[in-house]
């Protein structure tokens, strides 16, 4: 069981390294829209999530 525990950490740890360094980042999006990525979570049905600023959906 510790085994599982400490892969869940770190992947835990590497999503927490993602969004930090994905936050503020600009982009731009396939349909030519540009924005600043304003948060990234997990979501249980469709897994990483990313809300972009200026971007309705």
């Amino acid at each position: 069981m510790p085994s599982v525990k400490l892969r869940a950490s770190k992947i835990l740890n590497e999503f927490g390294e993602a969004q930090s360094e994905l936050t503020g980042i600009a982009v731009v999006l396939t349909n030519g829209k540009a924005g600043e990525v304003e948060n990234v979570w997990l979501d249980e049905l469709h897994g990483p999530r990313i809300s972009i600023k200026g971007h309705d959906g």
